[in-house]
């Protein structure tokens, strides 16, 4: 079998179907997941709402059992829903058919170990792969066997636990899944948990061919029709998904897009309210109101590289209750140091409901804390990083992650992508002026431009 090996990427595996990623190489992944991480507890297995998903996770799951391994299949689900039900359950791994906010045309699988460990290159991922190339596995002469589970049920029972439910008021939600599972979340959890929710969805209905594009709300072009949708549907607060709902997003009444790095000042105040003090864990692209509320609330901000699996592993080393990404990506501790997408709305809920003044603080926050957006430039020029260290002699420098430039009045992130070939620029400022300047300063010298 001949192997695209650029299927196998930091995080995950993903790549176009049948092309890259198909039923032959879904059983090869199955196999050598056995081999590589030789489970003694079942693993779960779940899938997206992709038309071929349902065929890689048959074969995924062949090659599991052939390998060995007892497979727990919970079928169609958000990604969060395969950690819960590793966690939750303790079974030995888990493993997700998604290719999260692609195209329809891509497929893939986000994997996980025993205690919802992110599996990446470093830790698995390219043992998978070598073992593939090499077409190297156990002949296992007692196969696993199969069992079928519902967790939707136990998963919104969770949720609504995880927050102070009593406390969250009466709201009419316009809410996107982008033809994704969590709608069908959204409306287990309402149930579940009593809530006063006037649900008005679009693209609800569940449909893996995407048929509007790309399900990824981050995109500005992706927003526009939700944004008209919120603004005309007479509603409180507007919330949006990517397809495998493990990134969130949230518009005001009028439609207007609320930045993650926004929303995070508020969860970090929340967490760090209800435990106290604690740790969390913010990355590189914008930086200073994350590091701000977690002053304010005696909590300590570390650093971290932009991308799941290091978010995580710093997370668990430090024993950090929070960590939000810029990307939409949100964490806790206490889902066992996972990113979810439903947890961060009943949370903001009840911030809202016990807060009249809400939105005029979000305002103020939006004013102090102002910033570019993410800005993608396609660069082959590998002497983008020495160019701008040496024109910005003078700033603090870290390198943690790409190029972080930082002044007293501004400060900019400039990293390559791990998921695609892009370098991705972050600004933050005292001011828009400044912001506007630095944007058309820092484009030039990455395109080579006198400086």
């Amino acid at each position: 079998m001949k192997i695209d090996q650029k299927i196998f990427k930091a995080y995950d595996i993903r790549g176009v179907y049948p092309e890259q990623i198909n039923e032959e190489v879904a059983y090869s992944i199955g196999l050598a997941y056995a081999k590589v991480f030789k489970p003694s507890k079942p693993v779960v297995v779940g899938m997206d709402v992709r038309t071929h998903s349902e065929a890689l996770k048959s074969s995924l799951v062949g090659g599991l059992v052939d390998g060995g391994i007892d497979v727990v299949d919970i079928g169609l689900v958000s990604t969060e829903m395969m950690y819960f039900a590793v966690g939750n359950y303790n079974y030995g791994g888990g493993i997700q058919v998604t290719a999260s906010h692609n195209v329809r045309e891509y497929n893939g699988f986000k994997m996980v170990g025993d205690n919802v460990i992110p599996i990446s290159l470093d830790n698995g991922i390219d043992q998978i792969k070598n073992l593939i190339i090499k077409r190297i596995y156990d002949d296992k002469k007692k196969k696993g066997k199969v069992f079928s589970k519902e967790v939707l049920d136990d998963f919104a029972k969770f949720v609504v636990g995880f927050v102070d439910s009593k406390k969250i008021g009466s709201f009419k939600i316009a809410y996107n899944p982008n033809f994704g599972f969590e709608g069908v979340v959204l409306n287990k959890v309402k149930k579940v948990g009593g809530f006063d929710f006037k649900l008005v969805g679009l693209n609800n209905v569940l449909d893996g061919t995407f048929p509007k594009g790309q399900p990824d709300p981050f995109q500005e072009q992706n927003r526009i029709e939700f944004s008209n949708f919120v603004k005309k549907s007479n509603v409180d607060i507007g919330v949006a998904w990517d397809a495998d709902a493990d990134r969130v997003f949230f518009f005001d009444k009028y439609g207007n897009f609320i930045h993650p790095y926004h929303i995070n000042a508020f969860l970090i105040d929340y967490m760090l309210k209800k435990h106290k003090g604690g740790k969390i864990v913010y990355d590189p692209r914008y930086t200073w109101a994350l590091i701000d509320f977690a002053k304010k609330n005696n909590g300590e901000a570390i650093l971290e590289r932009v991308g799941h699996s290091f978010i995580k592993a710093t997370m668990r080393k430090n024993g950090a209750i929070f960590s939000g990404e810029s990307s939409g990506h949100t964490y806790f501790k206490d889902f066992w140091y996972s990113d979810t997408g439903i947890i961060p709305l009943l949370i903001v809920l009840e911030i809202i409901s016990n807060d009249d003044n809400f939105w005029e603080k979000l305002k103020k926050i939006q004013s102090k804390y102002l910033i570019s957006g993410e800005i993608n430039r396609k660069v082959e020029d590998d002497g983008v990083f020495a160019r701008l260290k040496q024109f910005y002699f003078d700033a603090k420098i870290s390198e943690i992650d790409g190029l972080s430039i930082e002044y007293s009045d501004w400060r900019a992130n400039i990293r390559k992508s791990n998921t695609e070939s892009l370098l991705r620029i972050n600004i933050e400022a005292t001011n828009q002026f400044k912001i506007d300047k630095k944007k058309e300063e820092i484009g030039r010298i990455v395109d080579g431009g006198a400086y």
